[in-house]
């Protein structure tokens, strides 16, 4: 059958006057984007406890480093979710489905489901029963890429063209702020329960219960927003198919529907080589602050934490920049600025150490990587079209992205090592040209006509 109606999700082709700054504020106070927001703090919020607080846990715990180590693969499920996917796109959960709607069901039950992961991996004990704790951290990461996956769709599918980079920005921030109180804001809450006269394993196993509480942050979101539009629209136009029909059709679909589309294959390219700048440099920023002399706080302090407030504006400015300006002069503004930024590593690798070089590096590093970052997804949300298969569509290019993260960048420490790290940060400026040259191919093809003039 027919895809449901995307006409409204077709951007006009008037060209319509960039909004003031005003405009570009008042943005982030809509109910939909304030709504994303919540969400994307609830996504942020559980990376950790299956992940770095776990682990420290765990040490704490006297757990032997080599099983810590092996509690890598827990994250398995993060990197496969577009597997399952289509499930998340197609089945329709009982009563869920129809008190809430076909994307806030599956928000519900994700989040529900994700608490009592948690709640369960509070029960264990590392000490004594490692093979429990880690089938437990693998529920919980299982059930944090499941609700990433509804999030997504339902962010796409939510939000107008005009508040896509506006809640995708919203969206990175509290996915950070939901990161750091699940890191930090854990640590110093089980410090606190042992301050109160708690048992140090009680104060670990209440602090993931406060954890768990948090989650519900999310699921209020949730059932407070409505159901997307174009969510209701594929409701009702597959209510007469079977769950399994449905489910092959978001499968095979979201593939051969992208693939169909004119230039794919160079837009394919595209979406993996745009963010390869970063992913190639980055993979390499850690070993080589130490390398340069500085001390694990300086990285600590430096790297982590004024990296962090570098992302959580840049992320804003990203918003900005992409709200003001169309999508493809948003994306030459942000593959730029990103790709350039590394050369202030190579002008501190020649200065040695100095820490306020460090800070500047870092700072331009983290906020043009944030801008890069939010004008991309917003991009890849315009290309997500078909409410039939969104979550399957946007699993499938992010898992498509990470290409260049995850295998591409794997010899940027060969690379280093034999051209020492001023030249090798100036060649990470390089491996930027590719994606800029298929941007430049795109753009004269008239691919992102095809989309739109977005003004996202």
């Amino acid at each position: 059958m027919d895809a449901p109606d995307t006409a409204s999700r077709t951007p006009s082709l008037s060209k319509d006057p960039a909004p003031s700054w005003r405009d570009s504020l008042a943005v982030y106070l809509q109910p939909r984007v304030l709504i994303v927001m919540l969400l994307g703090f609830s996504s942020g919020l559980p990376l950790a406890l299956s992940g770095s607080t776990l682990l420290i846990w765990m040490r704490e715990a006297g757990v032997d480093l080599g099983t810590i180590g092996l509690f890598a693969l827990v994250g398995t499920p993060y990197t496969l979710k577009f597997l399952w996917a289509p499930l998340v796109d197609a089945l329709h959960l009982p009563f869920l489905t129809r008190a809430f709607g076909r994307r806030r069901g599956w928000l519900v039950c994700s989040q529900f489901l994700l608490m009592a992961s948690i709640l369960l991996l509070a029960l264990a004990d590392p000490a004594r029963s490692p093979a429990f704790v880690a089938l437990a951290a693998l529920l919980v990461a299982a059930m944090s890429s499941t609700q990433d996956i509804v999030v997504d769709a339902f962010r796409v599918e939510s939000l107008p063209e005009s508040e896509q980079a506006a809640g995708m920005a919203a969206y990175v921030a509290a996915y950070r702020i939901g990161m750091l109180v699940s890191t930090a804001g854990a640590l110093f809450l089980v410090s606190a329960y042992e301050v109160a006269g708690i048992a140090r394993s009680s104060a670990w196993a209440w602090g993931y219960v406060t954890m768990a509480v948090l989650v519900l942050i999310g699921t209020i979101t949730a059932l407070a927003a409505s159901e997307p539009e174009p969510s209701l629209r594929a409701e009702a136009a597959t209510s007469s198919e079977t769950g399994f029909t449905r489910v092959i059709r978001a499968a095979s679909g979201a593939l051969s529907e992208f693939i169909q589309r004119k230039d794919s294959l160079a837009a394919l390219a595209f979406v993996v080589l745009f963010k390869f700048t970063d992913a190639f440099s980055g993979s390499m920023t850690a070993p080589f602050v130490i390398d340069l002399g500085f001390s694990r706080n300086d990285y600590a302090a430096i790297v982590k934490g004024v990296g962090l407030a570098a992302t959580l504006i840049g992320g804003f400015a990203g918003g900005f920049v992409a709200r003001r300006y169309s999508l493809a002069a948003s994306l030459w503004t942000g593959g730029l600025l990103q790709a350039m930024a590394n050369l202030s590593f190579s002008w501190l690798a020649l200065v040695g150490v100095n820490h306020w070089a460090l800070v500047f590096a870092i700072t331009a590093e983290n906020f043009t990587s944030a801008i890069g970052t939010v004008i991309f997804v917003a991009y890849l949300s315009a290309l997500c079209r078909n409410p039939l298969h969104t979550a399957t569509q946007y699993a499938l290019l992010t898992a498509l992205a990470a290409v260049g993260r995850t295998y591409l960048s794997a010899s940027a420490g060969y690379v280093a090592k034999a051209t020492g790290w001023p030249l090798f940060f100036a060649m990470c400026v390089v491996v930027a040209v590719p994606s800029l040259i298929l941007l430049a191919y795109l753009q004269r093809r008239g691919h992102f006509k095809v989309l739109g003039p977005i003004k996202v």
